[in-house]
């Protein structure tokens, strides 16, 4: 029985990289297919495949693998995920209202609303229903879906916004004038009540337009929402004759509403922003002319030239000129970077003093900003646990308050009690224990914190681990690329008689040259520098976490570790062996070399700690972090050493790749949460064992993206210590957030019940909450806490110069 693993990505393109209806369809399809004994789905490197297992005597690898491929097509055929772009939403309940109303059609497999982001996820099985279904049933409750063309016209559609934003606040205000009016009036003019009762009136109709409107359509679906119970508690006051606080909530309302939407706006133009980094257009040389062109109609391979003070309109490799170049906008580095021939760059980075011309690598929707932009958007849309958490609650907690109220309507006057004090303080209520706060208390702090990590070089990937990375005691770090520099050099060479050190070199790099493993390239980088003649080397091998093997003039050579040659039956004794033990207590790399039955002696090799790898860790102690660990496939004496320099408290080495991810689940065991930073690449398993994955680099490596839960844009451990301290920022703000919401709820319905607060004071208190939560968020978006010394960079979009 064999088996093959397939790239989910080509089967099913667009989809995401977990286990759903989709994934369940095309296993079982393939499952189907004579010959494939199973169908699963496994992660490899971070990526998710589509592993079979089938008999080669039944089938065919090629057939299998073009079954796969119809398989895929006829799955993206049936089902479809999407992001839609809402318009209309005015509150945080009305993502509750889409998701409830949405979820209930048919063929409707999961829906994900944030009004954070104002977007919905959707997934459905497109024999059961189609899009336009789903368009009408958003339309059906007062909201619009954003099309792709309107989409693209996204710039002028936000300019209307502040149109839109003083319509409503000139609705609220109008309603606030009526309802004053009509107090004063009544209080100390002697106005006569009929025309009170007309400004009443008309402050409800200002300030309940939005709400009533909501409030009808969602109750015609079967949902009954915060609108919903305001509006029932403004009619309720109206029935008793208490026209002035009904007004007053309405009034209240809407404002509130309308302050929220404009507190909310300013979070979401901070990842707005990031899309205005890139220009419109880009100046190409083209059969020898230069033309400007719009930057979406770019190819891979075109030549842009970026003249001084520009920002660059996409990812590439410098082929002519040398600038500084700033980096702040994706890397979050304060410093701009020389960059000349040769060097890689960034669409949305900026141009210094020099001309650049810059050969086009990546397509325009596929830059390392674009899919920066895509993930914070995923990131924003999904839910952190917190966020489950008070979904969960809400759900139970308003049919309660519903049972409750009815109950305080309907009981009281049973034994007696006056029927408009019992039906006022149900209203009062209603309104006292409308959780608004509560559904704002997490995804306000999330979208903030999410934003303001995006701005600074730190990405995201979500809720959940924005939370985690913020209570994880432990951090584990693997040691090459990570806390090393990741371009180790050949230091020492020590050769028996007979070979010479030059002989050992040429040897080892005859072998080695046939490698792509850091060391290997040392060594023949070494060879190179000294011009030797390197030996022909036939039947490579790599042996796992050991070595390398091959055959050079008809004799085995072995390169590798002490484990290598001991199962080759070779014992390492005499000077080489007291060679390679003071080397390794040097920090270093004793790579041993054997052929022919003997050791031939050994080439030391250092990669040099990161400078600011000890500053971090210590700031990472400082704050709070209990353990840090090193894990790496070095050997134990060269991992305790780089340990005791940077002040590392535990060395695990001589480790597999497995061998790490059983070091994290023992360190989860131990510790609870755990942080593994690593490179994306290698420590891919060992980072999705681990509670939250980071990866460095991420600017510059696709594999760190994909992988990661957090990507360190720059190449620099001092980013760390930043986003830890804002992912515990973030959790401060949510713990207080829910602390405001939940106290507020606390004190008010008991108050609410037992007659101690008025309806007045209810609203008052409850829209003060409200904002006061949005407000707390937003703070996130002004963190500049660097525990390196330097403040982030704060990349706004700066209008481009031409």
């Amino acid at each position: 029985m064999n088996s093959t693993q397939l790239d989910l990505s080509l089967l099913l393109p667009g989809h995401p990289e977990e286990k759903d209806a989709c994934v369940h369809r095309l296993e079982g399809l393939l499952a189907q297919r004579r010959g494939v004994e199973q169908a699963h789905l496994t992660q490899e490197n971070g990526k998710a495949r589509l592993c079979l297992h089938y008999d080669p005597g039944l089938v065919a690898l090629e057939d299998l693998e073009w079954a796969a491929r119809e398989a895929g097509a006829l799955v993206q055929e049936r089902y479809r995920h999407e992001t839609m772009e809402i318009t209309g939403m005015h509150c945080a309940d009305c993502a509750g209202s889409l998701e409830g109303v949405v979820g209930r059609l048919p063929g409707m497999l999961a829906v994900s609303a944030s009004y954070a982001t104002e977007k919905m996820s959707v997934t459905y099985d497109q024999s059961a229903v189609g899009r336009a279904r789903i368009v009408q049933e958003v339309v059906s409750l007062g909201y619009g879906v954003k099309e792709a063309a309107q989409a693209e016209e996204e710039d002028a559609d936000h300019r209307k916004k502040p149109f839109a934003l003083p319509l409503e606040l000139s609705l609220s205000f109008i309603a606030g004038l009526s309802w004053l009016v009509g107090e004063l009036g009544e209080r100390f003019l002697d106005l006569p009540r009929p025309f009170a009762v007309a400004t009443y009136l008309l402050a409800y109709a200002t300030g309940g337009y939005h709400v009533t409107r909501h409030a009808l359509k969602a109750a015609l679906k079967r949902r009954f929402d915060i609108d919903v119970l305001m509006v029932v508690a403004a009619l309720g006051a109206a029935s008793l004759g208490k026209f002035a606080e009904g007004a007053l909530l309405l009034f209240l309302f809407s404002l509130g509403h309308a302050l929220e939407r404009y507190a909310m706006d300013r979070a979401r133009g901070a990842i707005r922003a990031l899309g205005k980094l890139t220009p419109k257009t880009a100046r190409v040389r083209r059969n020898g002319l230069e033309e400007e062109v719009p930057v979406k109609a770019l190819r891979v391979g075109d030549q842009v030239v970026v003249r001084s003070g520009e920002r660059l309109p996409a990812d590439g490799q410098v082929l002519e000129g040398s600038s500084l170049v700033d980096q702040s906008p994706i890397t979050g580095e304060s410093l701009p970077l020389e960059k000349a021939a040769g060097d890689v760059v960034f669409a949305g980075t900026i141009n210094g003093d020099g001309t650049l011309v810059i050969e086009t690598s990546k397509s325009p929707e596929d830059t390392t900003l674009s899919r920066v932009i895509r993930l914070v958007e995923q990131a924003q849309t999904a839910k952190s646990p917190t966020q489950r958490f008070t979904e969960r609650f809400e759900w139970v907690f308003v049919p309660v308050i519903l049972a409750v109220t009815a109950a305080l309507v309907v009981l009281p006057p049973l034994f007696g009690f006056p029927f408009a004090e019992s039906f006022i303080r149900a209203m009062t209520l209603l309104v006292a224990a409308s959780p608004c706060a509560l559904a704002l208390a997490t995804p306000s702090a999330v979208l903030s914190g999410i934003a303001r990590a995006a701005r600074s070089g730190v990405l995201i990937k979500g809720g959940v681990h924005l939370e985690n990375a913020g209570t994880a005691t432990v951090i584990a770090f693997d040691k090459t690329g990570t806390l090393t520099e990741g371009r180790p050099r050949v230091t020492d060479l020590v050769a028996t008689a007979g070979l010479g050190e030059e002989g050992l070199l040429a040897l080892a790099a005859g072998v080695e040259a046939r490698a792509s493993h850091p060391l290997s390239e040392a060594i023949v980088r070494a060879a190179e520098a000294k011009k030797l003649k390197l030996p022909e080397a036939e039947a490579v091998e790599a042996v796992k976490g050991k070595g390398i093997r091959a055959q050079v003039g008809g004799s085995t050579v072995l390169i590798g570790t002490e484990r290598l040659l001991a199962e080759a039956g070779l014992a390492l004794q005499g000077p080489v062996a007291e060679e390679k033990e003071r080397l390794e207590g040097e920090g270093k790399t004793a790579m041993l070399v054997a052929s022919k039955g003997e050791v031939l002696g050994l080439i030391a090799v250092r990669d040099e700690p990161r400078q600011a790898a000890r500053a971090a860790i210590q700031d990472l102690k400082q704050r709070g972090i209990q353990r840090v660990v090193v894990l790496t496939g070095d050997n134990r004496r060269v991992a305790e050493a780089i340990a005791r320099e940077l002040g590392v408290d535990e060395a695990k080495a001589e480790l597999l790749p497995e061998d790490k991810v059983a070091a994290i689940r023992e360190l989860k065991r131990r510790y609870g949460k755990v942080i593994m930073v690593g490179d994306g690449v290698n420590d891919a398993p060992a980072m999705v064992e681990s509670t939250v994955g980071v990866a460095m680099g991420g600017a510059g490596t696709d594999v760190a993206l994909e992988t990661a839960d957090i990507a360190l844009m720059a190449d620099n451990l001092s980013r760390l210590p930043y986003a830890i301290a804002l992912s515990r920022a973030s959790r401060r703000m949510i713990q207080q957030n829910l602390f405001i919401s939940l106290g507020v709820i606390a004190l008010l319905i008991p108050s609410a019940i037992l007659g101690l607060a008025t309806i007045s004071l209810a609203i008052i208190v409850h829209e003060g909450s409200t904002l006061l939560v949005v407000a707390n968020a937003l703070r996130l978006l002004g963190f500049r806490d660097c525990p390196s010394g330097q403040l982030p960079a704060i990349s706004e979009a700066a209008p481009v110069r031409r």
